[in-house]
C-alpha cells in the first residue's frame, strides 16, 4: 500500500494505537472551530493508527484534507512530536509542543481578517 491507511490498523487494540490526549484534542478542536467560523473548514476526521494519530481538516467533505495535524511519537526526539501539513502533505510546521505547531494556523486567520477589513 502506498501512502494510504493500513486497513489492519482498524483492528488494533486501543493500547497499540497512538492516541490524542484530551487536552491536546481540546486545543486542536479550538483551532478547528475558528477555521469553521472563518469559512475555511467544514469537516474533520480522526485516525488513530499504530505509528501516529492524525486530525484531518477538510474544506469540503468529499476532498482530500486541506490540513493534517499529526502526532508521531517516533519523531519526538528528532524533529518533534507534532507536525502540521498542508495540501500535498507539505510540512508547514514541526515541533515538540502542540501550541507552537498550531501557530501555523495564525497566518490563515490573519489573511481572513485582512480580506474582511
Amino acid at each position: 500500500m502506498t501512502g494510504g491507511i493500513d486497513p489492519t490498523d482498524a483492528y488494533l487494540k486501543p493500547s497499540e494505537r497512538v492516541l490524542f490526549h484530551r487536552t491536546d484534542l481540546d486545543r486542536i478542536l479550538t483551532v478547528y472551530g475558528q477555521l469553521v467560523a472563518n469559512g475555511h473548514a467544514r469537516d474533520y476526521g480522526i485516525s488513530m493508527l499504530s505509528d501516529r494519530a492524525v486530525f484531518s481538516i477538510y474544506r469540503h467533505a468529499a476532498e482530500n484534507p486541506t490540513w493534517r495535524i499529526e502526532k508521531i511519537p517516533a519523531l519526538a526526539r528528532k524533529q518533534g512530536l507534532w507536525a502540521v501539513s498542508g495540501v500535498g502533505r507539505t510540512i508547514l510546521k514541526r515541533g515538540a509542543e502542540l501550541e507552537i505547531v498550531l501557530k501555523a494556523f495564525d497566518a490563515q486567520r490573519r489573511k481572513t481578517a485582512k480580506r474582511r477589513g
